[in-house]
């Protein structure tokens, strides 16, 4: 089974290798590189201050619910092991593993002398403890949900750590990126963060600016920087002008026009956010809860119309819930499956009892330039068929509260992300039982093959599995899929080693400053 595992890593491995590897080639062949940039020399050490739009939702990592949380945290703890830049898993916390032939039981042996940023070691008792309390169901579904399929965790000697599961699981390993904090920390953890990452938490400004330090203990290769902070610019208005002030040093996810106003003292890397981007719809709300109503939208909107106008055409156009870097697993076939057609959603709506149109408000997070800016195109097209549309953009707070956990909403356009690099993870959010399951999408048929997929232990049949996943969230409309986001990031000249990732994270210990020789 240990050679089954190792087969669907390594096919992703060259998965986001290609993904990633022509990222940078664009750098090259766009012949950016200047006599100036050839003499740039590395020097260890300074701190550098990354824009950010949104304030992290808590620094408890197995609480955290936004993906720009993550992409702080993703600093400060680790899991038993963790995802590298091509998008394959290594071991962090554990220096070992191995999987039973059944897929049931899954083994790690720790490494040794990790140690937590308060100087303690990590022991067993730790993983055995950060894995239970994720999968912990006194308060509701587990805060990992592939957890429910924990049996046990068996500490077998001090630095062997055993999981049994009550059924098969061949991608369970991708679960293990889940951080291991000290046994008996989930009172202080997050006004306290303890990890293992290469930064260490230093200090919080709430809504203000997040500060970690370089930890000078960490087990592997040492962070180049010293310090790093984490500002938040939630007024996207303002982002430029931080840049060229020199307020902030680094900022992700600019704009077209954004970045072409960078034209000096800034290098822009240019990849994919990793996030499904959707105008998402409350499938239980009138009139979304009509399924024709649903695939009328889909043909009244045009992604590429939203991608040529937003950002020249960049991003990659998607039909589904799931990320074209995972191409083991994307159904490229969905892509076009609705083209704009006035005229066939128009009849649709007819039928649906809706022939005058009706009103839709779209609720939006403000500090998201690229999700408002979506939100005011689909506005525009959807007049064509009748839709009146509002905008509602509100604080990032407001849109967590009330329409990802209260799911008081109609739709809103957001990007989700890949907790892991699992094809589960972005699609058993859909699930009719699934606490998370924010659009409220129900479907027997879906249920079922999700409970196949993961219970299938044959990666082909597992992959048929997510393929037909995938086509009954697009032939039932369950949201307007739009694309993957481009990913366009300011760097200071003063810095260098930005690498991007196939999840939605920033690995801020690749980054080190530079000095002209």
């Amino acid at each position: 089974m240990k050679r089954k595992v190792t087969t669907i890593l390594l096919v992703l491995c060259m998965v986001f290798s290609v993904v990633l590897s022509g990222c940078s080639d664009d750098k090259e062949e766009g012949g950016s590189a200047t006599d100036n940039e050839l003499s740039k020399t590395q020097v260890e050490g300074g701190s550098i201050t990354v824009g950010i739009s949104q304030d992290v939702d808590s620094l408890d990592p197995h609480l955290a619910e936004s993906a720009g949380t993550r992409e702080v945290l993703f600093n400060i703890y680790e899991g038993l092991v963790k995802p590298d830049s091509d998008g394959v898993l290594v071991d962090a916390v554990a220096s070992d593993h191995s999987v039973s032939e059944d897929a049931k039981v899954y083994t790690f042996i720790l490494r040794d002398g990790v140690k937590f940023h308060d100087g303690s070691e990590v022991t067993a008792e730790d993983v055995k403890y950060s894995i239970e309390r994720c999968a912990d169901t006194s308060n509701g579904g587990p805060l990992v949900s592939a957890y429910s399929i924990i049996e046990s965790v068996n500490i077998l000697d001090e630095n062997t750590v055993e999981i049994r599961l009550s059924e098969p699981d061949t991608e369970f390993l991708f679960n293990m990126t889940t951080a291991i904090i000290p046994k008996d920390s989930a009172d202080t953890i997050a006004v306290n963060p303890v990890g293992t990452g290469p930064f260490a938490y230093a200090s919080r400004s709430e809504g203000d600016s997040v500060t970690l330090k370089k930890n000078e203990e960490y087990w592997g290769e040492t962070a180049h920087l010293d310090e790093v902070v984490f500002k938040v610019v939630a007024d996207s208005d303002m982002l430029v002008s931080y840049l060229k002030g020199g307020s902030i040093d680094m900022a992700m996810r600019l704009t077209n026009i954004q970045a072409a106003e960078l034209t000096e003292g800034f290098h822009i890397e240019e990849g994919t956010m990793n996030l499904v981007q959707a105008l998402f719809l409350n499938n239980a709300v009138e009139p979304l809860n009509n399924e024709k109503v649903r695939q009328a939208l889909c043909y009244a909107i045009d992604p590429d119309e939203i991608m040529d106008l937003m950002n020249d055409g960049k991003g990659t156009r998607i039909g589904t819930n799931m990320l074209p870097g995972y191409k083991a697993y994307y159904n490229d076939k969905l892509t076009n499956y609705y083209e704009q057609d006035f005229e066939k959603a128009k009849e649709l709506l007819k039928e649906a009892g809706y022939e005058d149109g009706f009103d839709l408000e779209i609720t939006v997070s403000a500090a998201d330039q690229p999700h408002v800016d979506t939100a005011q195109v689909i506005k525009e097209q959807l007049k064509n068929i009748g839709v009146n549309v509002t905008i509602n953009p509100v604080e990032w707070e407001y849109w967590l509260d009330e329409v990802y956990a209260n799911r008081n909403f109609e739709s809103t356009i957001v990007g989700l992300d890949a907790k892991t690099l699992s094809a589960r993870s972005l699609l058993e959010r859909f699930a009719s039982d699934y606490g998370k399951n924010f659009i409220n999408f129900s479907d027997s048929e879906y249920d079922e093959v999700l409970a196949k997929a993961i219970a299938a232990v044959d990666t082909e049949e597992q992959t048929e599995c997510y393929m037909r996943l995938q086509e009954i969230l697009t032939e039932k409309a369950a949201s307007v899929y739009i694309q993957d986001l481009a990913n366009l990031v300011a760097v200071s000249d003063e810095f260098d080693g930005y690498e991007f990732y196939p999840l939605y994270v920033q690995d801020m210990a690749k980054i080190y400053r530079v000095e002209m020789k």
